[in-house]
């Protein structure tokens, strides 16, 4: 299915700041990029990407409402961290608002922030797209860019060893869905050693 990109991006002007608006379009050309090099679909990919931050900026309690409506496992230990809701409200938000059905698309945009085991090609694509946008300047991103064409499994290892310690130096919770990446993701590196 085709969706209207025209209407996804003046949806995406009104609903995010001009910062958050590029942070979008990078993140839908990055996934592209990363589409094209692994060769999955184009269209979701950017699609996933422009929206999947589309409930970012909107205030955590309308999020935290959308997110336990969103029908994708939002776990309780989610619910501690009003940062991870937005993602989870993206995919109702996509889903009830945008009319996007297309279940792989909702569920990269559901998981971009916390991973899970067993990712989809596209969820995978999102994860790693969000991390290596073109605004992205954090101490190793130009190392994360060019890992993420070269292995898409050891990326997201990477990503989840780089998400880690700053998720506990904050003192937030880490949803089991992350560690149960990092743990599927690692046996993954091990078993192709």
């Amino acid at each position: 299915m085709r969706y209207n990109r025209e209407d996804i991006i003046s949806t995406l002007k009104l609903r995010l700041s001009k910062k958050r608006f590029t942070h979008s379009l990078n993140v839908a050309d990055a996934a592209v990029r990363l589409a094209r090099h692994y060769g999955e679909d184009e269209e979701k990919a950017y699609i996933a990407g422009l929206v999947h931050d589309i409930c970012k900026e909107i205030p955590h309690s309308e999020q935290l409402v959308m997110a336990r409506n969103c029908g994708l496992s939002f776990t309780e230990t989610e619910a501690l961290a009003p940062p991870l809701y937005h993602a989870p409200a993206g995919a109702y938000y996509a889903r009830t608002v945008l009319g996007i059905t297309d279940e792989d698309i909702l569920m990269a945009v559901r998981c971009h922030t916390i991973g899970r085991a067993g990712m989809s090609p596209l969820e995978e694509i999102i994860f790693l797209a969000d991390l290596i946008s073109e605004e992205r300047d954090y101490k190793d991103a130009d190392k994360m860019r060019r890992l993420a064409f070269e292995n898409r499994d050891k990326a997201i290892l990477e990503a989840l060893r780089f998400q880690l310690p700053d998720v506990m130096r904050k003192q937030s919770f880490l949803p089991m869905q992350t560690v149960e990446a990092y743990n599927f993701y690692l046996q993954k590196e091990k078993e192709n050693q």
